[in-house]
């Protein structure tokens, strides 16, 4: 039975109850019950495909709740202190009642903020898990990293959403996203963080995991073109394409590139340096068992020690296919062919690529000088036709910078040669990290390196209407 001096202590509990602090401290409580119980739903049933959620429900939501707990008597406290000081403390307080103001406030805050909290709380429920999946959530408001997220924005992978590779399922592989994520946090609040961001990433979940849920091995099979534009460093900006008939391979006819390196049975094993570009020692396994063991001439055990033992997969070759950067020529060929930068200029190419292979100490540096060197240079080597061509050097300019702003950032010393792409061999060395002759097994035989096991080379540096013509195409 409830005694006079206990209802006494809790109508001064309501009256001391009775400010801003508090109220606040009882809106954080209410909010996380009230969430809580939206989230809890969602939590049990989706939980583990969305690694977000644990750190919403475990931590955020508790952490409101405590924060509640310590306001609502941080602002008794301050109110009791402060009728202390001025005299109006009594220590006899109005009987608890509807009657009574400070409990009818009180009361009607908490239902007020409950209807509040409900209405808002189912929608944000749902709301939150997206958002927290969402590559806006992981490329902007979690992680500063507009480097990355400019490239993932300009990849074929641009809707797959960043957890899908980057976390893996299951708790032990949120717990470890998370221990990461928390490293991550202190590096960004103190500015301690690579510049660059170190490649490649050496905690990424297997690509069996991630690649092969849509990219299935059955699916890698046949022959696939490619044709590569290329322009000249001369006056006209002689265009020649470069047309390859890629034996991609693998599933069920075998063979190709695919299937020497990831038919059923077959393993590959390598040792590395840290950024796995030196590979100077592998072991092929066959589908039989059969295991060789390749290795370069200054190869010996005692180097093992230092150097990363890895199972090949498909990252070991497709490097950076949501995040990747070009080299220099390659993106202004692109831009070329797309017509981005107009390429009747005369030496566009050659002077395009001397604008943005210059050193730039800022972006914003960059951002001044490149459209203005363009127009420099015509300016005074064609001055006729930087009058009368005004608008295609300005917007050629524009183009240039366009191609330095996606691939080169200079405060995060990022520039055209940062992150090397491994597939192929032209911009970096890629296949040739194996494939060199220079990686031998214990009998002499080399790691195969002839180019017609990859491709067969239709036509090569030919001018663009007889590469048509032999599809059966006739130029525009």
């Amino acid at each position: 039975m409830i005694t006079a001096i206990t209802r006494n202590r809790l109508a001064g509990i309501v009256h001391l109850a009775h400010n801003a602090w508090s109220y606040v401290g009882l809106f954080l409580i209410n909010t996380a019950a009230v969430l809580w119980l939206f989230v809890l739903p969602v939590y049990i049933r989706e939980g583990a495909q969305h690694p977000y959620l644990s750190l919403f429900f475990i931590v955020a939501l508790p952490m409101s709740f405590i924060g509640g707990f310590v306001l609502i008597p941080f602002g008794m406290w301050l109110r009791h202190r402060g009728e202390k000081r001025r005299g109006t403390y009594t220590g006899e307080f109005r009987a608890l009642g509807w009657e009574n103001r400070e409990m009818r406030n009180i009361a009607v805050f908490v239902l007020a903020a409950t209807g509040f909290n409900v209405l808002v709380g189912g929608y944000f429920s749902h709301a939150a898990v997206k958002y927290m999946d969402s590559p806006g959530f992981c490329g902007t408001t979690c992680h500063s990293m507009t480097p990355e997220n400019t490239a993932y924005q300009d990849s074929p992978h641009r809707n797959v959403e960043c957890v899908e590779c980057h976390i893996g399922s299951g708790r032990g592989a949120y717990v470890e996203a998370k221990l990461s994520g928390v490293r991550q946090m202190f590096g960004e609040l103190f500015d301690s963080y690579s510049r660059p961001i170190p490649t490649p990433v050496h905690q990424l979940r297997p690509a069996r995991e991630i690649c092969e849920t849509c990219h299935w091995p059955q699916s890698f099979t046949g022959w696939r073109l490619h044709v590569l534009d290329r322009f000249a460093l001369d006056e006209a900006n002689t265009r020649t394409m470069t047309v390859l008939a890629l034996h991609v391979g693998g599933g069920p006819a075998g063979g190709g590139i695919h299937g020497f390196h990831m038919d059923p049975g077959v393993s590959i094993e390598y040792r590395a340096d840290p950024t796995r570009q030196r590979i100077p020692w592998v072991r092929y396994t066959t589908p039989e068992g059969e295991v060789t063991e390749f290795a370069r001439a200054d190869w010996d055990s005692t180097q093992a020690a230092g150097l990363e033992r890895r199972t090949m997969d498909c990252l070991d070759c497709h490097t950076r296919p949501s995040h990747r950067f070009q080299v220099a020529g390659r993106a202004l060929d692109g831009a070329l062919a797309r017509g981005d930068v107009d390429s009747t200029l005369p030496w566009i190419k050659r002077q395009g690529l001397e604008i943005l292979r210059a050193g730039y100490e800022t972006s914003q540096e960059a951002e001044e000088r490149i459209p203005e060197a363009l127009l420099d240079f015509y300016e005074q080597e064609y001055p006729e036709l930087a009058e009368s061509r005004r608008a295609d050097i300005e917007t050629s300019g524009a183009a240039l910078l366009a191609l330095h702003q996606r691939n080169v950032y200079p405060e995060m010393g990022i520039d055209w040669r940062t992150y090397p792409d491994n597939t192929g061999h032209s911009d970096f060395s890629g296949c040739f990290r194996c494939h060199d002759g220079g990686h031998r097994s214990a009998d002499g035989t080399a790691i195969e390196s002839n180019c017609r096991a990859c491709h067969e080379i239709l036509a090569q540096g030919e001018p663009e209407a007889d590469v048509m013509r032999r599809f059966g195409i006739e130029p525009e």
